[in-house]
């Protein structure tokens, strides 16, 4: 018999697929079709500091390509139609039409009294938070480990003012991701979901404006996050999520193998449907009663960096070889 539960933060979820935070799960109707659909659990779609803080105008005026793009999409096309008290009710409604957990996102870019509203969050019944925190240096005199530590204390600021767990999600452009990682953990991160799928910006040579491309992720993006789940798995003490071109079973396997906890999911469901959920763990559990594994922990991390019998060999070689085309 075939068990897909896992444990996400201290939170039990009924398999290893989240839903992203996304138009998805903009309302509890949405939660609840994709609870329906077979998630193990959501994150709703992010609340952004700049909505909390009721001051989205100058924001908007801004160039195109400092947002994320979650947040370029609120901006164009859904406008101010949720303010904070909205976000809590939907908590609220979420946990009554559902029975799995209901996380709730807040992106960020700022160190601001709207961390407080963590507790808001907290108090309606969210069982755990994800920041968003997505930070675009645009200065040419901007200190990397300045813009860090702005990024700890943020981490630090909102686990201070709750108790359940919080989850970071991430971007993959720091020098070193090891470093960051860690001090997430220390600063209070109970996760890491790598990695943030940033604005994919590009221009239009005929009406010469600003526009979006390739809306959704493709299966080619996977590997950073392959590569720096397995490199973690084990070494920073927090859960590991894997997040950007999960898109099927395969993929979901994989990700188990080098060590996530979980993935979360978001451009699948968009092309295939909430259909696509049951499709993945329908190949998941294919996969295990093949292999002869009944849990997921019986395979979680045996691909990845700790468990590889030539850890430092592994990276350079592998590199090597799609260089110069050793075998």
């Amino acid at each position: 018999m075939v068990n897909l539960a896992t444990r996400y933060m201290g939170l039990n979820l009924k398999n290893p697929i989240i839903v992203s935070s996304c138009s998805l799960t903009h309302s509890a109707e949405g939660v609840k079709r994709c609870a329906d659909a077979g998630a193990g659990a959501v994150v709703l779609k992010s609340l952004f500091e700049e909505q909390i803080n009721a001051d989205v105008k100058a924001l908007a005026d801004s160039s195109v390509t400092q947002f994320h793009t979650e947040e370029w999409d609120y901006i164009q096309r859904i406008g101010l139609d949720m303010n904070a008290d909205e976000y809590l009710k939907i908590i609220e409604e979420s946990k009554e039409k559902v029975d799995l957990p209901v996380i709730a996102s807040l992106n960020c870019v700022s160190n601001d009294k709207w961390t407080e509203f963590a507790k808001y969050i907290e108090a309606v019944g969210a069982d755990a938070l994800e920041l968003n925190i997505a930070v675009m240096p645009r200065q040419f005199d901007e200190d990397p480990d300045k813009i860090e530590k702005h990024i700890l204390s943020i981490i630090s600021n909102v686990k201070h003012n709750i108790n359940i767990p919080v989850a970071v999600k991430l971007g993959p452009y720091f020098t070193s991701m090891p470093r960051i990682a860690k001090a997430a953990r220390k600063a209070g991160a109970s996760a890491l979901v790598l990695f943030n799928r940033f604005y994919q910006t590009d221009i239009n040579i005929n009406t010469l404006e600003h526009e979006s491309k390739n809306k959704y992720s493709t299966p080619a993006e996977m590997s950073n996050t392959l590569r720096w789940i397995s490199l973690l798995y084990q070494q920073i003490g927090c859960s590991l999520v894997g997040n950007t071109g999960i898109h099927n079973g395969e993929a979901l396997i994989k990700q188990i193998l080098v060590g996530a906890r979980a993935v979360e999911i978001c451009s699948t469901l968009y092309i295939h449907g909430l259909g696509r959920i049951n499709f993945m763990l329908d190949d998941l559990v294919k996969w295990m009663i093949d292999k002869g594994y009944e849990t997921l922990d019986d395979f979680r991390g045996k691909m990845s960096f700790k468990n590889s019998k030539q850890p430092d060999y592994f990276e350079r070689q592998q590199y090597i070889r799609a260089i110069v085309g050793i075998d």
